[in-house]
């Protein structure tokens, strides 16, 4: 086993001094704002140009390529990755083979279709929000709005499974807490099976698993549940207790996206739910309820 692990860290030391031998020789100084000089005896950028560039010291660049600086840090990699104009592959590749893991990359939500945003708009007496298979809100209309808040949707708020753990105001509105948040942690595990190289989803799992001891018991039970439809009792700041009842909606195949409307379950959630409306709207001086895409 030993042998074995000595055999990788060689042949990673190698590749990455082949690697970064590579990508400076493909770079003329001119390029990157250097002096081009006279009597270059090979192509490219010299090391001390790259640990320049990178605002590293020369002496640590020359380890790096020889392979012996340890475990590099990520900050300074990605300096080198800047330095030699690397690709997005290519700076993958740089982290793989100088610390054993890709770098991780920054999340994108997806883009939400012009249509369903139609739809959405067509719904303003119906909370609604668009969330991938990572449970991330893509977009909610102002309904969702004044049902879940002005905050629902963006920055800590921009995940149903971080919010059901992680956020202790809407644990304590959520009535039916442990049933919804063992729903949710159900399709988190479907999906984590659809979709077990995604990193996003990854990250959020090991957050939550990290920051709640109940999501982490019952993500080791391996529950697997999805929910299209179903009811649950919250308490709005506002409006008191609700009925509400929920329906997830699969939106175009293959986009990993679903519509989720929240509907009143009785009379005088319906009341309320309509009170909590005009009182918003009234609020930020709108003429009429539409929809807030979240960023």
């Amino acid at each position: 086993m030993i042998v074995g692990m000595e055999n990788t860290a060689g042949r990673r030391q190698t590749e990455l001094a082949g690697f970064l031998r590579a990508m400076r020789a493909r770079i003329r100084p001119e390029e990157v704002g250097l002096p081009a000089g006279a009597r270059r005896r090979t192509p490219g950028l010299r090391r001390q140009e790259v640990a320049q560039l990178a605002a590293v010291s020369v002496e640590w660049y020359i380890r790096l390529e020889q392979g012996r600086v340890g475990t590099p840090g990520v900050a300074v990699l990605d300096g080198v990755a800047r330095a030699l104009r690397l690709s997005p592959p290519e700076r993958e590749h740089l982290h793989l083979i100088a610390r054993g893991e890709a770098p991780v990359v920054a999340h994108v939500p997806a883009a939400v279709g012009a249509s369903l945003r139609v739809l959405l708009d067509g719904m303003p007496l119906v909370p609604a929000y668009v969330i991938d298979f990572r449970l991330d809100v893509l977009a909610r209309n102002a309904a969702a709005a004044a049902l879940l808040g002005e905050e629902f949707g963006t920055g800590s708020a921009d995940n149903i499974a971080r919010l059901m753990f992680l956020e202790p105001a809407l644990r304590e509105s959520q009535l039916d807490w442990t049933r919804i948040a063992r729903e949710t942690v159900g399709n988190l595990r479907a999906n984590h099976a659809r979709h077990p190289d995604d990193r996003r989803l990854r990250a959020v799992v090991d957050e939550l698993c990290a920051g709640s001891r109940e999501f982490a018991a019952w993500w080791d039970d391996r529950t697997v549940e999805e929910r299209a439809h179903g009811s649950k009792r919250v308490r709005h700041p506002q409006g008191g207790e609700l009925s509400l009842c929920y329906d997830v909606l699969a939106t175009r195949e293959g986009s990993g996206q679903c519509l989720v409307a929240v509907t009143p379950a009785d009379e005088a959630t319906e009341r309320t739910l309509r009170e909590l409306m005009v009182a918003r709207a009234r609020g930020l001086g709108e003429a009429g309820v539409r929809p807030i895409a979240v960023a």
